[in-house]
């Protein structure tokens, strides 16, 4: 994911403000229009990325039933997962979800009910004439949902059961947004924090909805862990250089707060933070433009000193696995694996002349546990969707 990732991040910051979702990329419409040139200069990944998967997941994992509408105002149990609808896939409308509507966010509950969000902003404008980020995030628990309200103009927390909503104080605008934004929400609901890329002049935010207070953090830095107090938080970085930062201090929202930063010496793709508080589980990304979808070992890192304890070699995965993303921490000891298993070709291989795929068809994606002592997986289940950057998962997002 490293070199899509770094094309991403520098397509972003390379575009002008006033017509940035045009110009961004991913695999559906929302960020492939003019990236696919620069893609095939490096590497192209022949099928899209798409990933799935559940907190607490059943063994066959959630059978998810039709669309059962939009969200009900109250009484949904808590969600297994959510994900992005785009309706006109590579393989043609029959692949969409029935019922599906373009640019919305899918949630499904643990029992395999899949509901709107019709609250949330959309990712297309109407008739698809623009394009634009819509970020949601769900708590460890799945009990709570965050999202950028379309209504409201900024961001909400809603509780599933009890259909109450928070809305935070301070409009944020639409454009602040982005090409790839990140949002996540702390356990108890009480904190959302917020940042994308570009960054232009706009921060990142951590919203106290409690309290009704917002504190401006790093923009670039996605964040990827937070303290039950809401005063230190877990960023990670990936361009140039692989990165963590944490932040202590950080009420009030006028103090500097003390930041502590490592810059690592090769590239790894992050876990969120793990239970303890104090590291990240990591895998080394060996991907390069020839040689693409290569991961080393596994190891535990701590997230202020870079120090990684005795790397673990995983097994238990299909031999075809080529691409590999930590989730959710489904205990101490064991952390959510979503895989796939993609065509990848050395960019010499790629003619430039290669026609982009537009929106990516539906893909099956397997969610492993993966033990960070042993280096074991033990299979979950296996899910279906279209793209590997709409994906949300209850806790602390993975550091795409």
């Amino acid at each position: 994911m490293t070199w899509l990732r770094d094309v991403l991040v520098d397509l972003a910051d390379d575009s002008p403000q006033v017509d940035l979702a045009e110009r961004t990329i991913a695999t559906h419409d929302r960020r492939r229009r003019t990236v696919m040139s620069q893609l095939a200069a490096a590497m192209i990944v022949v099928i899209a990325l798409g990933v799935t998967a559940a907190v607490r997941l059943l063994p066959d994992g959630p059978q998810e039933a039709a669309a059962q509408g939009d969200l009900p105002a109250r009484g949904v149990e808590p969600l297994s997962h959510a994900y992005k609808i785009f309706c006109k896939p590579k393989k043609g409308k029959a692949q969409a979800p029935s019922g599906c509507r373009d640019g919305r966010w899918r949630v499904v509950t643990r029992s395999g009910k899949a509901y709107y969000v019709t609250e949330a902003l959309p990712s297309l404008s109407p008739g698809r004439s623009g394009l634009r980020d819509s970020p949601l995030a769900i708590s460890r628990d799945g009990r709570k949902i965050a999202y950028y309200s379309a209504k409201e103009r900024t961001f909400q927390v809603r509780d599933l059961a009890s259909g109450e909503k928070t809305t935070a104080a301070d409009k944020v605008p639409e454009g602040w947004l982005g090409s790839v934004s990140r949002l996540m929400l702390s356990d108890d609901g009480r904190f959302v924090a917020f940042s994308k890329v570009p960054d232009f002049k706009d921060p990142a935010l951590l919203i106290d909805m409690r309290a009704r207070v917002v504190r401006e953090l790093p923009n670039r830095w996605v964040p990827i862990g937070l303290s039950q107090d809401g005063a230190t938080i877990t960023l990670a970085q990936y361009s140039p250089n692989s990165q963590l930062r944490t932040i202590t201090n950080l009420w009030p929202s006028s103090s500097a707060g003390n930041s502590t930063s490592i810059i690592l010496p090769k590239r790894y793709d992050f876990s969120p933070l793990a239970p303890d508080g104090k590291t990240v589980a990591v895998i080394e990304n060996r991907s390069t433009a020839e040689k693409p979808c290569r991961h080393g070992d596994l190891a535990l890192m701590d997230t202020l000193t870079g120090k990684k304890r005795k790397a673990t070699a995983i097994s238990g995965l299909p031999p075809d696995v080529s691409q590999i993303s930590l989730r959710t921490w489904l205990s101490g000891d064991e952390v959510t694996a979503l895989t796939t298993s993609v065509r990848c070709r050395p960019s010499s291989e790629v003619p430039d002349d290669e026609p982009a795929v537009v929106d990516p068809p539906y893909q099956a994606m397997t969610a492993y546990a993966l033990n960070v002592r042993t280096g074991k997986a033990r299979k979950l289940a296996t899910y279906k969707a279209q793209d590997f950057f709409g994906i949300v998962l209850p806790g602390p997002p993975g550091a795409l």
